[in-house]
């Protein structure tokens, strides 16, 4: 006899494959989900890691910038002190000098000047004075020419003006300072 199969095997077939295929799919769609959220882990991951670099490498930049404010300051303070010694060092070594001009310049006023005003600016002498008279002026301009102290005497101004009652002769020079060898002074 024959057989025959009457059972709908076609369809049953279909949705077999359906089946698999709507499994598969979902598998799938499972496993994409599944990479998706993996993959998104790591890379937040990494970058939280990365974050906590950079906030590590700013916190160590933000040390060394204080660092290096210090050393500036440090270094500021440091200048400072030896401009400090140095001003130090040329007043303790100028003081005899400074002496030693104004013996000069004592030495060198004739009678009949006075001066008003000194002002040592470096190595030049402002000096405003008042003189008796011209010839006075002359005399110190000479005084100051052959002094060892006092080089290149210049005369800038001079007018007559009247000083307790009298009319006498207000004049301005200047004097270059120069310092001769201390010692041939001493021995003179």
């Amino acid at each position: 006899m024959a057989r025959i199969n009457l059972r709908p095997w076609r369809e049953e077939l279909r949705e077999e494959r359906k089946k698999r295929f709507v499994a598969a799919w979902i598998g799938t769609m499972l496993l994409g989900g599944v990479l998706i959220f993996l993959s998104d882990m790591m890379a937040s991951n990494a970058i939280s890691q990365q974050q906590g670099r950079n906030q590590y490498l700013q916190n160590k930049i933000t040390l060394l910038d204080k660092s290096i404010s210090e050393i500036k300051k440090l270094r500021e303070k440091r200048s400072q002190l030896l401009e400090r010694m140095e001003v130090i060092q040329s007043l303790q070594g100028n003081r005899p000098i400074i002496v030693r001009v104004f013996d000069q310049l004592a030495r060198v006023v004739p009678d009949g000047v006075h001066f008003k005003k000194l002002k040592l600016d470096g190595e030049q002498l402002t000096l405003v004075g008042i003189a008796e008279s011209n010839n006075r002026i002359s005399g110190l301009m000479r005084n100051f020419d052959s002094s060892e102290w006092f080089t290149n005497p210049n005369l800038t101004a001079v007018k007559k003006v009247s000083f307790s009652g009298e009319r006498m002769n207000e004049f301005d020079l200047t004097v270059v300072r120069t310092s001769p060898d201390v010692g041939e002074e001493d021995g003179s």
